[in-house]
């Protein structure tokens, strides 16, 4: 089992801070993703330099509207940061459109750099919450057949729910997203945003969250899936502290 920690590059020294307590960790996580994030003037391959590579797979995230497949640009990057992994998405539009931006798929952008880079791991995105099952399925089928050989979930908040997806992801490698929500204002956020539906049971707290984490671990380590944290305005060590990274 592989455990992946998101680190969101909102500036140089925050992504330094907690680069530095995923190190402090010193168990469990063995890969580093970094999203790319349009308002941040930091690009996702750019700190392909500041993470030990020996220790952490480094896994940048590529908006695919932010590359014309024809321009090899996209290429061009993934050969001179030396890179081994890549994780390919949709991407959202700039907001006040003050970056350009293209009409790109995402699957035709996995099949274009599986054809220029036969042998690097793309990964792809899947989200439970956007589109109905057999929607989201044949959807990340598409994604696997143009090239993608792993995916990234979004966060999960219901064990059931995990089960039914995994069902589908037979012989691809899944990483199970968890970010945990510990107030009702991001639990709101989430609703209306990212239309998650909570299960009854959940809670907006610290012991909700870890003890479902802890589930999640588990199920991965005994399922053979991975697991992917996004810890987002949390204090990081009072969740982690609790989290059995094995």
């Amino acid at each position: 089992m592989n455990i992946s920690f998101e680190i969101v590059p909102r500036s140089l020294e925050a992504f330094e801070q907690q680069y530095a307590f995923v190190q402090a960790l010193d168990k469990g996580i063995n890969i580093i993703n970094i999203p790319d994030i349009q308002r941040f003037e930091t690009r996702s391959w750019e700190l392909a330099t500041r993470i030990d590579r020996s220790k952490y797979r480094f896994i940048p995230h590529f908006r695919a509207i932010d590359f014309k497949i024809e321009s090899g640009e996209l290429y061009k990057i993934i050969e001179d940061y030396q890179l081994d992994s890549v994780l390919l998405v949709t991407g959202d539009p700039p907001e006040g459109l003050k970056r350009a931006f293209y009409n790109t798929d995402v699957v035709d952008l996995i099949r274009a750099v599986r054809q220029r880079f036969p042998r690097l791991n793309i990964y792809a995105g899947f989200d439970p919450h956007r589109q109905g099952l057999q929607d989201e399925c044949d959807y990340t089928q598409r994604k696997a057949d143009a090239g993608a050989t792993g995916f990234f979930s979004q966060p999960f908040y219901d064990h059931r729910l995990i089960e039914i997806y995994t069902d589908h992801m037979n012989g691809l490698e899944t990483y199970i997203g968890i970010s945990p929500i510990t107030t009702m204002a991001s639990k709101h956020y989430w609703e209306v945003k990212n239309k998650v539906k909570f299960p009854k049971s959940f809670l907006p707290d610290y012991d909700w969250n870890v003890e479902f984490a802890n589930n999640v671990i588990a199920s991965a380590a005994a399922n053979g899936w991975s697991v992917y944290f996004m810890p987002i305005r949390i204090d990081l060590v009072k969740y982690f502290e609790r989290i059995n990274l094995g």
